[in-house]
């Protein structure tokens, strides 16, 4: 064996709640974890500017202040916190093989990959300017809406996750308008009766984004495009929300883990366990339904504890 490979007892690829969480417990359990941030540190939280439903922050929290506590919590027990990310793995032996930034050779004993899922955008500058603000854009009614109360807002979609978002929508906000960019839903039948039924949203189909409008700091409105008539208008929003779907960041590992048709990995039911033994997932790579903080830390700890089970099994 090369001196250039490392032995670790538990490795942890990806950050985020997930990830940090599973830190935390596996830090707790003397399994010696070591964490990888991978190329997002922190994770799609770090794009947000406020979250006020995680328990235990009565007044709300930032993202990247989230992540910051979490990480400093993980290492608080101990974690070996690094910076890198996985780019090749090798899980066909009892040997879990990881490969980082394509140069350093780690043998795991464990492996928990809590690489998340990234939000698909529509690429506009204007789309990501007001991202990176904080001031109106994001890809998660559930996590944001709150903050749109009584306003009008913009949802970009078609899918039955677009049909669900601007239903919740619709409940907090005075007005939602939805654009489907071609001249059908690829929603079930249910779920684009029930938008269509919901008298606050307004569906505009085969329309297009062109821009997102705003004063710099704040969104204001978007820029539609009637793709049968090429009319250009503008709609007034505090709010654009984009449910064009999620990228679970799973392709290093598709050789060797069950991934379902869109990459999201499948572990078996109630547990964090994959068709890999000694392989654990927690987080959005496999959550495509609920995709909160919460549940993906709750994910975290049930990976870290079959983990541990795993390897107390073997001694």
């Amino acid at each position: 064996m090369s001196d250039t490979i490392e032995k670790i007892k538990c490795l942890i690829i990806g950050s985020g709640p997930a990830g940090y969480t599973a830190a935390i417990y596996a830090a707790r359990a003397n399994m010696n974890p070591v964490l990888y941030q991978g190329m997002q540190p922190g994770g799609q939280l770090t794009t947000t500017n406020e979250v006020e439903n995680w328990p235990g922050n009565p007044e709300g929290i930032t993202g990247p202040e989230m992540m910051v506590g979490l990480q400093a919590q993980a290492q608080r027990f101990g974690t070996d916190v690094r910076d890198g990310w996985a780019t090749r793995v090798d899980f066909s032996g009892d040997i879990h093989k990881v490969w980082i930034n394509d140069t350093k050779e780690l043998h795991c004993e464990t492996v928990i990959i809590s690489t998340g899922a990234s939000a698909k955008y529509l690429g506009m500058p204007s789309e990501q300017h007001y991202l990176k603000m904080g001031g109106g854009v994001s890809a998660c009614a559930v996590c944001d809406g709150f903050f749109y109360r009584n306003q009008e807002v913009v949802i970009v979609g078609a899918g039955d996750s677009a049909c669900e978002e601007a239903h919740y929508l619709s409940k907090l906000c005075k007005k939602v308008t939805m654009l489907v960019r071609s001249e059908k839903f690829r929603a079930s039948k249910i779920m684009e009766e029930r938008v269509r039924k919901t008298e606050n949203i307004t569906i505009l189909m085969n329309h297009d984004t062109v821009e997102v409008l705003g004063d710099e700091q704040v969104v204001t409105g978007v820029k539609a495009l009637n793709k049968t008539t090429n009319e250009v208008f503008d709609i007034p929003a505090t709010g654009f929300f984009v449910a064009i779907g999620h990228k679970p960041n799973t392709d290093i590992f598709k050789e060797y883990i069950t991934l379902d048709e869109t990459g999201y990995i499948i572990n078996t039911p109630g547990t964090s366990k994959t068709n890999v033994d000694g392989v654990f997932v927690a987080g959005d790579a496999a959550d495509h339904v609920y995709r909160q903080a919460i549940t993906a830390a709750g994910t975290g700890c049930m990976a870290a504890l079959d983990a541990e089970r795993y390897l107390a099994a073997k001694e």
